[in-house]
């Protein structure tokens, strides 16, 4: 569980520290203020520890392997035209300093770098352990009518497309689960699919759709804005993503949804939370 965030020189963060609460956790504040910033750091951390987990020649966390992938993760998701545009841009040389801590310790990490670093951090503090779920972060705009392009062209293309997508993206694709936890999760999609009309399907050619009944499969683009956003929310939780034991930062949730629509997103964190889910 996330329990804190500091930051130093940080982009548009002279000095900042967050603490965190269990379950649902709300970051507000005016447009241009970094609230985007705070949740892609976050992300980037998160999610970097634990992609090393699943790579086959990686066993314990080390200073020289970590020093490359946190700078690598960050310049993909904030997509810099180098590692030091992330510091504050101020006059001189300055050093940035990330700390983010957990309930459990032993993933405590720390980094920092200068304004003039290129492709690697510092390590100040190196975590004893990788995470062992991977989190999500919801865009403001919707990837599901994009789905069956956007991640071919990211792995066969250079292209300068934030990587979250793209992470987003693969957790969308995956297989829905099954067993002693498909309860759980139909009583979670239950609400969504009622306002949507629909249950949300992927095809064998990559193209999700909203399988209504009575009338079919309607292509995603052909549905409105805000139910696309539901339907991100139901995939996610069918594949076991948003189910439990994991991290949601979501930019701008309600964002194209209306008053209906945002009364029952905010109910969902409630009740995923019971499941130690944080948001």
């Amino acid at each position: 569980m996330l329990k804190s965030l500091e930051l130093q020189q940080f982009t548009l963060f002279p000095e900042a520290r967050l603490s965190f609460a269990p379950g649902l956790n709300v970051i507000v504040g005016e447009n241009g203020t970094g609230k985007s910033h705070l949740l892609k750091v976050a992300y980037s951390a998160i999610a970097n520890a634990f992609e090393q987990s699943n790579e086959p020649s990686v066993a314990d966390p080390t200073k020289a392997l970590l020093q490359k992938s946190i700078a690598d993760k960050l310049i993909k998701v904030f997509r810099p035209e180098s590692l030091g545009r992330l510091a504050s841009r101020r006059q001189g040389g300055h050093t940035c300093k990330v700390a983010v801590s957990f309930e459990q310790a032993a993933l405590n990490t720390a980094f920092s770098f200068s304004t003039r670093s290129q492709t690697e951090v510092k390590i100040e503090q190196l975590s004893s352990a990788w995470q062992e779920k991977a989190p999500v972060f919801m865009p403001t705009r919707e990837l599901l009518s994009q789905y069956h392009w956007l991640l071919p062209l990211y792995e066969s293309r250079h292209v300068d497309i934030e990587e979250h997508h793209i992470d987003l993206c693969k957790l969308l694709g995956a297989p829905a689960i099954k067993g002693a936890r498909e309860k759980a999760v139909a009583d979670l999609v239950a609400p969504l699919e009622e306002a949507m009309g629909g249950k949300v399907v992927l095809d064998k050619n990559g193209r999700f759709y909203l399988k209504i009944a009575g009338q079919g499969n309607l292509e995603m683009p052909l549905v409105a804005e805000g139910l696309r956003k539901l339907a991100m929310l139901a995939r996610l939780i069918t594949t076991g993503s948003l189910l439990d034991k994991g991290y949601l930062f979501w930019d701008e949730p309600e964002a194209n949804l209306n008053p209906k629509l945002i009364k029952l997103v905010a109910g969902l964190p409630s009740r995923s939370a019971s499941r130690a889910f944080r948001w």
